[in-house]
């Protein structure tokens, strides 16, 4: 981890090829860093608590490849059984075994799912539910807030944080006017802006999603009472509540945001950690709403590689995994260590910074606010972000290359990965300005 031996000249060659055959030489907007400055790091290998990339130079991973590596990189229980699937084949298109059985874990674990159907994405998993949900009420309108990301489709690109923010654009060319127009938008953790929606639109909101904790403009969580306010603001108005937990569904606690909380909503979205790594996504929810997808019911959805043998392999085998005693009381610990000492450094070599953490994701803000919403996180010093990315990589740490991103933590990170990483910040913070 010394910075003096870092080198990305392979890194550079590659990418630079990339950029010839893929749009901004990425599969993704978020990986090209051009919110930090610099060129992205082409990996070679994962594995546990690192990656590896094309140069040699080896870091302590804190991005997971987007939080599903909560288990560590490529774990030797999930990889085992993954190679016994493959002698079975990669996909069937047909109905098999592995479905059912990691949608009794999904059922048994998420408070408010009573039956689940499988896709391949976060995004599917979103459109899918926004889809429903119109469907189950019979009204058009929904409510999103400010910063939370729900995929890609177009009728939530509106004030979507994240990738749209680091690319600077406010929302996106190609989607029309006539396709937002049924979006509506509040701020993160302020209730009362969502009471007015309401008001202001008697009869026609389908109901509400939201990240029950931001991940998608930096690390933000709900004020108290919040998410228990939005439950009943729904209700009363015959709406449905639904969180998307794409990035917090088994990672802040085994039955995600709803567990920790104890706020039970109508509808989930799930990712990211259900696949072990794999693609996959999910929603699901009470079953007399779950009934009307079809071919239970009217609303049709489809995916030919939805519930395909090797992503459900793996998200059975992640899950049994995290299910084992003291896993998220580890998480919680060296999560907290780890955001704290961050912190604690930044303060001391004369940063102005806050942050958050929850169970095992955290952010550090480099603003003089708390952050409550995306307009409070939108107040922080973005460049000086791009310079501590820039030299906690040289330092051989990896963290997302975006400060509206949340940080990632894992179960094969050690007591040795925290303290080598507060040692690079101090480095670090103690160089910038």
């Amino acid at each position: 981890m010394v910075a003096q031996a870092y080198k990305n000249t392979k890194s550079q060659e590659i990418f630079s090829q990339a950029k010839n055959l893929m749009p901004g030489g990425v599969s993704s907007p978020v990986r090209a860093f051009k919110s930090v400055g610099g060129e992205p790091v082409v990996f070679d290998r994962v594995n546990g608590a690192y990656a590896w990339d094309i140069d040699g130079n080896r870091y302590i991973d804190y991005v997971g490849t987007w939080g599903p590596a909560i288990v560590g990189h490529a774990h030797p229980e999930v990889i085992e059984a993954l190679h016994k699937c493959l002698d079975k084949g990669t996909s069937f298109g047909a109905p098999c075994v592995l479905e059912n059985q990691l949608a009794e874990m999904v059922i048994a674990a998420v408070p408010s799912i009573e039956m689940v159907r499988f896709v391949n994405s976060g995004t599917e998993a979103c459109m899918s539910v926004l889809r429903l949900m119109r469907a189950f009420t019979g009204r058009d309108k929904v409510i999103k807030f400010e910063g939370c990301y729900h995929g890609h489709a177009d009728m939530f690109l509106v004030k979507a944080g994240s990738g749209v923010a680091t690319l600077g654009l406010p929302d996106s060319p190609g989607v029309p006017k006539s396709t937002t127009a049924s979006t509506l938008t509040a701020p993160y953790n302020d209730l009362e802006a969502v009471k007015k929606l309401f008001a202001e639109n008697p009869d026609q909101i389908s109901g509400i999603i939201l990240e029950p904790v931001v991940g998608n403009a930096g690390c933000i969580v709900p004020k108290p009472g919040f998410l228990e306010g939005l439950k009943e603001v729904a209700h009363a108005n015959g709406a449905l509540l639904v969180f998307d937990e794409v990035m917090t569904g088994f990672r802040i606690a085994y039955g995600g945001a709803q567990e920790k909380f104890g706020i039970t909503p109508d509808l989930t979205c799930l990712g990211k950690i259900i696949g072990g790594g794999l693609p996959v996504g999910a929603y699901g929810g009470r079953k007399d709403i779950m009934e009307m997808v079809a071919p239970a019911g009217p609303m049709y959805q489809a995916g030919t590689l939805s519930g395909n043998p090797l992503a459900m392999t793996a998200g059975i085998k992640t899950l049994e995994i995290l299910n084992r005693p003291g896993t998220y009381e580890q998480l919680d610990r060296i999560t907290k260590k780890l955001a704290d000492g961050m912190l604690a450094i930044a303060h001391e070599t004369g940063h102005a910074a806050t942050g958050n953490q929850i169970s095992a994701m955290f952010g550090m803000f480099f603003t003089d606010r708390q952050v409550y919403n995306y307009e409070d996180a939108k107040t922080c010093d973005t460049a000086k972000f791009g310079k501590f990315h820039r030299g906690m990589l040289e330092h051989g740490v990896y963290l997302a290359p975006s400060q509206f991103e949340a940080g990632f933590t894992a179960i094969a990170h050690s007591d040795e990965d925290i303290a080598a990483t507060l040692t690079a910040a101090r480095a670090v913070l103690s160089e910038i300005k």
